[in-house]
């Protein structure tokens, strides 16, 4: 039995989220970084980010089953001392299929820690006994702000791939780890006889799992595209063009630590409504203006409509009256999450046979999508 504050499970549990998101956004922010040093096209990263969406979805629901028998809180404080290793992986990659290879590893830890963080999560929130969630998820965008400022920084004053992951990685992992080891026991499942290796949405959390997937490839074209369009649509430099992600997180973590208020004012399918608007506008701004200024305002309201539709699904799915929270959350994290990482690698196919910009028109579509959808994280009835 948990005896801790709410104040120290919050805070346990938001070091995770921000060394998640902190990590990513290292990576993020430095993509073109590695696609310059290793000379890629287009297609060739969007090849590559295929390797590392591949390996998050295939830790999605191994995550979650080991969660379930070993204890989220025990499997997160784990995964997230590798996932610092495999950032380092990359940055140190002497060729490309070596960096294929890291990728595929990086994908695997991120994967595997955002289903163990986000049971975590659960926990304590039933815990705490209000929703917290989105102030959760707002802990990982602060954590993708950080490492994307980082990225500006490393940019900046000319640091290179290594030194910049390496030093920002342990920094982060230090920090974070040492804030969330406070002898959290998480419940543990004996058997898992009914629980399929690979668990997909069913039922009503299809449409959960479609909305999340919208919104999470929106998120990570943001993460690997945004950087690149900028440079390609304003004709900026490439520590400007940092900028984009960074205001873009911002916006996320603002967004989310009001998401959880305006939930409770509005209902969860007011404010998905509302959110999927947002991002439709902020979308349609980064693909048509050629203005530094304006797409920073596009990616800013990208930022705020994306921000609340993953904690309100994440939500819904530990709700659902047919599944056992793990398990719905792993299922909506399968087909949510892999939006997240399936995205840029198909943007970028578009991008190859077109241009850039038409690629990123791609998430126009999405966001409405979302407004159409919206309906699907409403809370389920007794």
């Amino acid at each position: 039995m948990n005896t801790h504050s709410n104040r120290a499970a919050w805070l346990a549990v938001s070091a995770m989220f921000v060394l998640n998101g902190a990590l990513y956004g290292i990576w993020a922010s430095r993509i073109p970084a590695v696609a310059a040093t290793h000379d890629l096209s287009k297609a060739e990263l969007g090849w590559l980010l295929l390797l590392l969406a591949a390996g998050a979805i295939t830790a999605f629901p191994l995550a979650g089953r080991f969660a379930d028998t070993l204890g989220s809180a025990y499997v997160t404080l784990r995964i997230a001392m590798v996932y610092v290793v495999a950032l380092a992986c990359i940055a140190v990659s002497p060729s490309v299929p070596v960096l294929a290879l890291s990728l595929f590893f990086f994908g695997v830890t991120h994967g595997a820690m955002d289903v163990t963080m986000n049971t975590w999560a659960g926990e304590a929130e039933a815990h705490i006994g209000r929703a917290v969630m989105s102030s959760f998820h707002a802990m990982f965008s602060l954590g993708a702000g950080v490492g994307a400022a980082s990225g500006f920084a490393a940019e900046y004053a000319s640091i290179g791939l290594a030194p910049h992951f390496i030093a920002t990685g342990m920094v982060v992992a230090v920090v974070c780890l040492w804030m969330a080891r406070i002898g959290w026991v998480s419940p543990r499942q004996s058997g898992t006889v009914d629980t399929p290796l690979f668990p997909l949405p069913r039922g009503p959390l299809v449409a959960v799992g479609l909305i999340a997937f919208c919104t999470s490839m929106g998120e990570g074209a943001m993460v690997d595209w945004s950087a690149l369009l900028m440079i390609e649509t304003t004709g900026v430099t490439a520590a400007n063009a940092a900028l984009g992600y960074t205001v873009f997180s911002i916006a996320m973590v603002v967004t989310r630590l009001l998401g959880d208020q305006a939930t409770r004012l509005a209902g969860p399918v007011v404010t998905a409504r509302v959110a999927g608007c947002v991002a439709t506008v902020g979308a349609v701004c980064a693909v048509i203006s050629a203005e530094f200024g304006v797409a920073l305002v596009g990616f800013g309201l990208m930022g705020v409509g994306y921000a609340v539709i993953m904690p309100l699904a994440f939500s819904r799915a530990a709700r659902d009256p047919h599944l056992p929270p793990g398990t719905a959350i792993a299922s909506v994290a399968t087909l949510g999450y892999g939006g997240l990482l399936l995205g840029p690698p198909i943007i970028g196919f578009v991008a190859h046979a077109t241009d850039l910009r038409t690629g990123f028109a791609v998430l126009v579509i999405l966001a409405v999508l979302i407004v159409v959808l919206a309906r699907a994280v409403r809370r389920p009835t007794a």
